[in-house]
C-alpha cells in the first residue's frame, strides 16, 4: 500500500477520485435538502409535468403547436426555435463581419474608415438596446395595406412577408438538404482534389458539383409541387391583413439584424486581425508566381487567415447563440421564454433551470467540438508551420 502511494500517477488518480466523489456528494447533499424543503411547502418536484398540456400557446414556432400539448413538446419547440435564430444570426454576423472586416484591411482609404466607423459604433452599444432599436423599427413601419412590395416582398410593422415554394414538408426538407449540399459539395471536392488536380481542373469539378446539387434543389421542388397551385405561393393583400405566403415576425427579424450587426463588429475585428496575422513574404512569394491578385487571395491569404481566426470565431459563434436570450424582452419564443413561461405556470423552478442548462450546454458543446474538429482538420502540420 505505501509502495503504491509513492507512485505519482496513483496518488493523481486517488486525488481525482476524492475530488469528484466530493462533488458528487456535495450535489446530492443540496438536492435532498430543496426536494425536502419543496416537500415541506407542498410543491412536488420531479419531471412528471413534462407530460401535462401547457394550457398556453406560442406566437413563433417552426413546429405544430397547440395550447393541448405537453410541456416536453413546448421545450422542443424553444430549442428548435433558437437553433433557428441561432442559424440565421450566425450566417448574418458572419456575412457582415466579413465584409467589414475585409473593409477594414483595404488598401483604400475611405473604405478602412467607414469599416472603423461601423465597428466602434456597433460594438460599444449594448446589444439588448440594439434589439429594443430594432423591433421599435420594425413595428412602426407600414401597415400591410399601406406597405409596398417589391418582387413578392413586403416589409410591414406585422413582419416580413415573402414568397414561399408550394410544395409540401417533406420536398421541403429535401431542398433544404440539397441546398446545403450545394454550398457544403464544392467544398469537399476542392479538399479532395486540391493535391491530385491543377487549379482549373479543381475549380471547374467544384462548380459542376455546385450546379448538380442545385439541379436537385430545381427537380426536387417541381416533383413536389402542390397539384392544381403556383410553384410559388406570393402574399396577397386580404382585408386588412395579408394572406398567402411566408410570414416572419417582427420579434424574429428584430433579433435577427440586431445579432448580425453587433456580432458583425466583433467578427470584423476577428476577420481583421487573421488577415493582419498572415506573414508578407508568403504573399510576396506567391505573386512572384504570377498568380493573380484573387488568386493569392483565395489560395494563400484566406487559408492561412482562416487558420487564425477560427479558434477565437468559435468563441464568438458560443457567445452569439447564448445571446438569442435576449429574445425574452420583446416576447420572442425562444428557448429561455419557453422555460419562463414553464415556470410561471407550473412552478417547477428547479427543473425547468435544469432542462435550460442541460440545453444550452449541449448546443454550446456540440458547437464547440465541431469547431474543433474542422480547427484539427485545417490546422498546418510539421514544417509547414515555419513561415
Amino acid at each position: 500500500m505505501v509502495s503504491l502511494l509513492r507512485n505519482q500517477k496513483v496518488r493523481n488518480a486517488l486525488l481525482q477520485v476524492l475530488y469528484v466523489g466530493s462533488l458528487a456528494a456535495l450535489v446530492l447533499s443540496c438536492a435532498m435538502i430543496a426536494r425536502r424543503n419543496l416537500a415541506e411547502q407542498g410543491i412536488t418536484s420531479g419531471f412528471d409535468f413534462l407530460y401535462k398540456s401547457t394550457g398556453w400557446d406560442v406566437n413563433f414556432s417552426l413546429l405544430p403547436a397547440t395550447a393541448n400539448d405537453p410541456y416536453w413538446w413546448f421545450f422542443l419547440i424553444g430549442i428548435v426555435n433558437t437553433l433557428f435564430l441561432g442559424s440565421v444570426g450566425l450566417v448574418l454576423a458572419t456575412i457582415v463581419g466579413t465584409i467589414v472586416g475585409l473593409a477594414r484591411t483595404s488598401s483604400n482609404e475611405l473604405a478602412r474608415l467607414l469599416g472603423r466607423t461601423y465597428v466602434d459604433i456597433f460594438r460599444n452599444i449594448p446589444l439588448i438596446l440594439q434589439v429594443f432599436f430594432w423591433y421599435a423599427l420594425i413595428t412602426h413601419l407600414p401597415t400591410p395595406r399601406a406597405a409596398h412590395e417589391a418582387w413578392g416582398f413586403l416589409l410591414t410593422s406585422r413582419g416580413l412577408y415573402m414568397p414561399i415554394p408550394n410544395v409540401g414538408g417533406l420536398a421541403m426538407a429535401l431542398a433544404t438538404l440539397a441546398v446545403i449540399g450545394a454550398i457544403a459539395l464544392p467544398v469537399w471536392l476542392g479538399r479532395t482534389s486540391r493535391l491530385s488536380q491543377p487549379v482549373g481542373e479543381r475549380s471547374a469539378v467544384q462548380l459542376g458539383g455546385a450546379a448538380a446539387a442545385l439541379s436537385c434543389v430545381v427537380l426536387i421542388l417541381m416533383i413536389g409541387r402542390l397539384p392544381d397551385a403556383p410553384l410559388l405561393d406570393f402574399p396577397a393583400l386580404q382585408g386588412l391583413n395579408l394572406k398567402g405566403g411566408l410570414r416572419i415576425p417582427p420579434e424574429f427579424s428584430a433579433l435577427a439584424v440586431a445579432i448580425a450587426i453587433y456580432g458583425g463588429s466583433y467578427i470584423a475585428e476577428i476577420v481583421r486581425g487573421g488577415f493582419k496575422a498572415v506573414g508578407k513574404g508568403q504573399v510576396e512569394a506567391a505573386l512572384s508566381l504570377g498568380l493573380s491578385p484573387w488568386r493569392v487571395f483565395t489560395l494563400v491569404k484566406l487559408p492561412l487567415a482562416l487558420r487564425a481566426m477560427l479558434p477565437i470565431l468559435a468563441n464568438q459563434y458560443v457567445w452569439l447563440i447564448k445571446a438569442t436570450t435576449m429574445g425574452i424582452a420583446i416576447g420572442f419564443t425562444d428557448f429561455f421564454m419557453i422555460v419562463s413561461l414553464t415556470i410561471n405556470h407550473s412552478g417547477q423552478t428547479l427543473e425547468s433551470i435544469g432542462i435550460l442548462m442541460a440545453g444550452f450546454l449541449t448546443i454550446n458543446l456540440s458547437l464547440a467540438a465541431v469547431f474543433n474538429r474542422i480547427n484539427k482538420a485545417i490546422a498546418l502540420k510539421g514544417n509547414q508551420l515555419r513561415g
